[in-house]
């Protein structure tokens, strides 16, 4: 089982924090994207961006300088914005931690697709920024399928908390009933924001209490997924649809 999940325009870096595990998959990607951001005009950025001039001076200044490689922290504690203050991922326990390792994934148009512990750097592009990058007019016709082919695993059940800007690269690949949307979003854009992101530490706090009540200890074992039914109460059954 595969969760997705959008990030946020806001992010941040903390030095002393935990280490990031992992480079990101489409690294290389995120370089030619960098590189195709850095030939733009100043007025290029401000429209791409779609933000007043104080920011784009200061995104300017962070591309300037931007390293894929160095002073990374771990995506899921980057994003700062009001959906991840929610979701909390600091005080995450460790079991919890494992389960959003295995089984959440960040849609980004920067970096494609992230696992909660791959190591990235603060930016600026959202997935619908009209970029015209390798032939492709925006960043859904470049990153194409390779993120779904990258998201899916053996059980083929994709939950979708992202929101349509994100899952919209996603979605038109997917086989029906393999893409599940949890029908328990609100119409406030605060409360939906609330739910998306206490569903997966929800999810997460399960599988916490799973692993201490069945002992699941060994690395093969804590891979394993729970059932859909040992997860889901009655109140979080999904509805067979495609994405909301």
């Amino acid at each position: 089982m595969r969760i997705i999940l959008s990030p946020a325009k806001k992010m941040r870096y903390d030095e002393n924090g935990p280490a990031y595990r992992d480079l990101p998959v489409f690294l290389s990607d995120a370089e030619k994207i960098k590189a195709s951001l850095k030939e733009k005009s100043f007025s290029e950025l401000k429209a791409l961006w779609a933000c007043n001039e104080k920011i784009t001076e200061q995104n300017i200044e962070r591309l300037s300088s931007m390293d894929l490689r160095e002073k990374l922290a771990p995506a899921i504690l980057s994003y700062d914005g009001i959906a991840y203050q929610y979701m909390a991922p600091t005080v995450f326990e460790t079991e919890m931690l494992c389960y959003v390792q295995e089984h959440l994934r960040i849609l980004s148009g920067f970096y494609g697709i992230l696992k909660p512990m791959d190591g990235v750097t603060a930016y600026r592009l959202e997935m619908q920024a009209k970029l015209a990058l390798c032939g492709a007019k925006n960043l859904y016709d470049y990153w194409g399928d390779r993120l779904y082919r990258e998201l899916r695993d053996s059980s083929g059940i994709i939950v979708n908390l992202a929101s349509k800007e994100y899952s919209k690269c996603i979605e038109k690949y997917c086989v029906l009933r393999t893409a599940i949307s949890p029908a328990i979003f609100l119409k406030s854009k605060r409360r939906s924001l609330y739910k998306r992101e206490c569903t997966v530490r929800w999810l997460a706090e399960k599988w916490s209490v799973l692993w201490r009540k069945t002992g699941l200890r060994s690395r093969r074992q804590s891979s394993i997924s729970p059932s859909w039914d040992t997860i889901f109460s009655r109140t979080y059954l999904p509805r067979r649809s495609m994405f909301m």
